[in-house]
C-alpha cells in the first residue's frame, strides 16, 4: 500500500474514530483500486485520473460484482480522494465526475402479522429461563424494530418502566427513544424477575439479556434463535433478526403511522432509507385501493 494511503487509513482511525471493519473495508477497496491500476501499467494511485476509475467500475460490473459493492468501493477511493484534496496534495478529486452504479431498488422482505402471531403464540416456549428471554427477545424486535447490535448490547438502564420508554444506542453512537405499551412493560418485567431469580441482581455489565450461564448475550446465538423461530412459521429465504425490523416498520405503515414517526422509530438518518416502506406490501396496497375507490368493485 502506498505512503498517502497509508496516511489516509491512519486519518480515518485516529481522527475520524472509524471502526476496524471500516478500516478493513477501505483498505481491501483501496488494494484492489490500486492493484487494477498496476496492472493496466499506472503510477501510483494518487495520481489516476478519472478515465481509469470509470474503466476500473467497468472491469468490476462485468466480473459480476453486484452494484451495491461496487458502489461500496466507489465511496472507499472517493473518500481517499477528498483526503488528498483536504490535505493539499492534489488539486481535485478524479471522482467529482464518477456517479454511483445505479442499485435496482429491492423491497423489504417481511412476515406478516398473522405469521408473528403464529409464532410469538404457537411456537413451543420452555417455561425456563431460555424460553422466556427467546420469547422476549422476539417480542422485543417486533414491538419496537431495534436492530440486532441495539438488542444485544442493551442495559437495564436503558430500559425506562416509569415513563414507558427504551433509550437505544444506534448507529455512530446516535441515541433514540422508543415509546413501549403496558404489555411490553408486563413482558419485560416478567423476564426481569425470572433472570434475577436465576442469576441475581447484578446482571454482568449490566447488560439486559443472559445466555444460560449468566454471561451477556452475543449476536450469533440471537440469529440463531430467530432463524430458528421464524423458519417454523414462514418459507421466507432470509431469516435474520432485521427482518423483525421490517416486519416492525410494514406492520405500523400498514395500520396507519405516517413515514416520518417510522422513521424516528427506526433511527433512520434520513427519510429515503424509510421509504422502501412505503412499498412493501402489494396485498395491502391492493385491499385498501379496493375499499377506497368507488370504483374499484365494478
Amino acid at each position: 500500500m502506498e505512503e498517502y494511503a497509508e496516511q489516509f487509513l491512519r486519518y480515518m482511525q485516529n481522527e475520524k474514530r472509524s471502526s476496524p471493519l471500516t478500516i478493513t473495508a477501505y483498505r481491501n477497496d483501496l488494494e484492489h483500486f490500486s492493484s487494477y491500476l498496476k496492472e493496466q501499467g499506472l503510477g501510483e494511485m494518487w495520481q489516476a485520473k478519472a478515465r481509469y476509475m470509470r474503466k476500473w467500475i467497468m472491469s468490476l460490473l462485468a466480473g459480476g460484482m453486484m452494484a451495491r459493492s461496487v458502489n461500496r468501493k466507489i465511496a472507499s477511493v472517493r473518500s481517499y480522494f477528498k483526503y488528498l484534496c483536504r490535505e493539499q496534495i492534489i488539486e481535485s478529486s478524479p471522482c467529482a465526475i464518477i456517479p454511483n452504479v445505479k442499485t435496482p431498488k429491492k423491497l423489504p422482505i417481511f412476515l406478516h402479522e398473522n405469521e408473528m402471531d403464529l409464532m410469538l403464540d404457537k411456537c413451543g416456549f420452555e417455561e425456563n429461563y431460555e424460553g422466556v428471554r427467546d420469547r422476549t427477545i422476539l417480542q422485543l424486535f417486533y414491538l419496537t424494530g431495534m436492530r440486532l447490535s441495539e438488542l444485544v448490547n442493551l442495559t437495564d438502564n436503558q430500559i425506562d418502566f416509569g415513563n414507558q420508554f427504551l433509550v437505544v444506542n444506534g448507529k455512530r453512537s446516535k441515541q433514540r427513544i422508543i415509546p413501549f405499551t403496558k404489555f411490553l412493560f408486563s413482558i419485560l418485567n416478567s423476564y426481569l424477575e425470572l433472570r434475577n431469580s436465576e442469576f441475581g441482581n447484578g446482571a454482568i455489565g449490566g447488560r439486559l439479556f443472559l445466555t444460560a450461564k449468566g454471561e451477556p448475550i452475543y449476536a450469533k446465538l440471537v440469529y440463531r434463535l430467530v432463524h430458528r423461530h421464524i423458519e417454523t412459521v414462514s418459507t421466507i429465504t432470509r431469516k435474520s433478526p432485521h427482518i423483525l425490523r421490517h416486519t416492525f416498520a410494514t406492520v405500523l405503515l400498514n395500520n396507519g403511522a405516517d413515514l416520518l414517526t417510522i422513521k424516528e422509530l427506526l433511527g433512520h438518518s434520513s427519510l429515503t432509507a424509510t421509504q422502501i416502506y412505503a412499498h412493501s406490501d402489494f396485498e395491502h396496497l391492493k385491499k385498501t385501493y379496493n375499499q377506497a375507490h368507488p370504483w374499484a368493485k365494478n
